[in-house]
């Protein structure tokens, strides 16, 4: 058995086509939205509404990690515009492509920069969507829980640790836990080129003391000071930032 899985696509659509191929199956972790390329600002939704100028501002502030000050100047960019009907239609777009980009079967979770209300009109027939949901591939019991914890950053599906944490503990006994996000484990949660640490989930930790399944697969961090570790017997992985790299990391039984 073959599986190929993805994260943090952010809008690579053209690399998303072909990430099935020679696999029995697709995972996708999450972030499928591109709101802004932090390597490049001319790309995503932001810069789109707002030209690079802007995009390179609030890059420069979030950086800085002056949330309030960057909170304010996207507040005036979007003074006499209708944000939700604006952000919606812009997302509806790289949804209808993204989506359509997914071979069959694929099984998906939401991430953090993701808008999960929209996700049934553009899910195909071949794609299964799961939260706090379990399901069996090739013989493994996969769980998946989607979404991140809340930050200053204010991503559209952040939730409160107690809620993340009842839906890591529905999953009960899997085989491979997957998320968007990664454990609670500092040299798992910190990124390189951003300088800084993403929020880790404890309740994540826990399950792998307990559950003890064969691989916990994540994404989240894009550039991580470690990309794979052993917590017991569980290999934990940061499967890649799909959107630079194109290609799938791949599990096979």
């Amino acid at each position: 058995m073959r599986v190929h899985v993805v994260s943090d696509v952010h809008g690579n659509s053209r690399d998303l086509a072909k990430a099935g191929d020679g696999a029995d199956a697709l995972v996708c972790l999450g972030d499928l939205i591109l709101f802004l390329d932090y390597a490049d600002h001319s790309r995503g939704i932001f810069p789109e509404l707002f030209g690079v100028e802007s995009a390179d501002r609030i890059v420069e502030l979030r950086t800085a990690r002056r949330f309030a000050e960057a909170r304010e100047f996207s507040a005036r960019l979007w003074e006499g515009m209708d944000r939700a009907a604006a952000t919606e239609a812009a997302v509806r777009g790289q949804y209808a492509e993204l989506f359509a980009a997914f071979p069959s079967p694929t099984y998906a979770t939401y991430g953090n920069v993701d808008m999960p209300p929209l996700w049934p009109e553009y899910a195909g027939e071949g794609t299964t969507v799961l939260d706090g949901e379990t399901a069996d591939i090739g013989g493994l019991r996969f769980g998946f829980v989607g979404g991140g914890l809340r930050t200053p950053m204010r991503t559209p599906y952040e939730i409160d640790d107690e809620t993340y944490a009842a839906k890591v503990e529905a999953l009960g006994e899997v085989d491979v836990l997957c998320s968007h996000i990664p454990p609670d484990v500092p040299e798992l949660c910190y990124d390189t080129v951003a300088r800084r640490f993403e929020r880790g989930s404890e309740a994540l930790l826990r399950a792998l003391r307990s559950v003890r399944p064969r691989f916990h697969l994540f994404g989240h961090v894009h550039q991580p000071l470690v990309r794979r570790m052993r917590i017991g017997p569980t290999e934990c992985v940061n499967v890649g930032h799909f959107a630079a790299t194109g290609t799938p990391w791949v599990l096979e039984w």
